[in-house]
């Protein structure tokens, strides 16, 4: 474990950790824990998880949860944004369960500077590991609530595709799981957010690019694995806040909706799916919101804020 922090590509206000994990498949792995600097004591962490092609630029996010209370730390998981090594496929994985040891390390940090727990807050992808982990995972008592902006709960595909397709390219990821499919992933998501393009935000389109990289079979696979386990319900202790858009785009090509709905996920399998996740959860449908709440307009996210902090309060957290 690196021993102390260094500055940050986000600048003089964040600092970041390497985390040297085991090797896998792919040889040499790191994840990296990003923490904004302190500016005094705080009562409470609070630990950040990106989705899916992304990793951790949202300064104002972690200077929100500062303001109340929380020391804020981020995790860039294996393989994605500062994590990422030249000989890795970005994003690869072929079990969920590889990003437990990630998390398992960013806690233990949290622990050793102070905080015996965290609040963890994941979006998307992101969102359906740290239920997972909380599920779970061996350091899952270290969790005191959950945060879920928009988690990737179910594939939003046509019928067809989500039922025959997918199943079976994913049930040929445990025989082939480094090969890809063609991808029909599309740039409109990224084109809305990046301030180049249509967005508002800055960030290294080298780690979060306009079109996602490629999925392999073997991604397919975990993450198909993981959603039929959401399905059948999970036993998650904790409080669990579920914030999600109130509508999803239902147009190709642009469409200025990529600004105030979800441009990614179908946000009814969110509402029908995050009850599942355990016994105290509250679901939250965010209006106007994008797929990434935290970066739609600022009266939507300023409502998200508000959504969270008042619901952590109410816990005490």
């Amino acid at each position: 474990m690196s021993a102390s922090y260094q500055p940050d590509v986000l600048g003089p206000d964040f600092e970041q950790r390497v985390l040297p994990q085991p090797d896998d498949y792919e040889g040499e792995v790191q994840c990296t824990l990003v923490r904004l600097r302190p500016k005094g004591p705080a009562a409470r962490a609070v630990l950040y998880v990106h989705g899916f092609n992304d990793y951790f630029f949202q300064r104002e996010m972690a200077h929100r949860y500062q303001q109340q209370g929380y020391q804020f730390y981020a995790l860039d998981l294996r393989k994605y944004g500062r994590s990422w090594l030249p000989h890795q496929r970005p994003n690869n994985v072929r079990d969920l369960r590889e990003y437990y040891a990630d998390l398992d390390a960013a806690l233990a940090v949290v622990q050793a500077e102070g905080y015996a727990t965290a609040v963890l807050c994941a979006h998307s992808t992101g969102g359906l590991v740290a239920a997972l982990y909380a599920h779970e995972g061996i350091q899952r008592a270290v969790v005191s609530a959950l945060v879920l902006n928009s988690p990737f709960l179910a594939m939003n595909q046509p019928w067809l595709k989500k039922q025959v397709a997918i199943p079976l390219a994913a049930a040929l990821g445990r025989f082939l799981p480094n090969i890809s499919p063609p991808s029909d992933l599309p740039p409109e998501y990224g084109l809305s957010l990046h301030q180049n393009y249509q967005g508002e935000w800055d960030y290294r389109l080298l780690w979060k690019p306009l079109v996602p990289f490629p999925v392999s079979l073997g991604w397919l696979r975990a993450i198909g694995a993981g959603h039929r386990r959401v399905r059948r319900g999970l036993a998650i202790a904790q409080p669990v806040l579920v914030l999600h858009s109130d509508r999803t785009v239902r147009t190709s090509g642009w469409s200025d909706d990529y600004f105030r709905a979800d441009g990614v996920l179908d946000v009814l399998d969110i509402q029908a799916l995050a009850p599942r996740l355990g016994t105290r959860v509250t679901v939250q449908a965010i209006a106007g919101g994008m797929h990434d709440l935290v970066l739609s307009s600022e009266p939507v996210r300023e409502q998200v804020y508000r959504e969270i902090f008042t619901w952590l309060a109410t816990l005490g957290q």
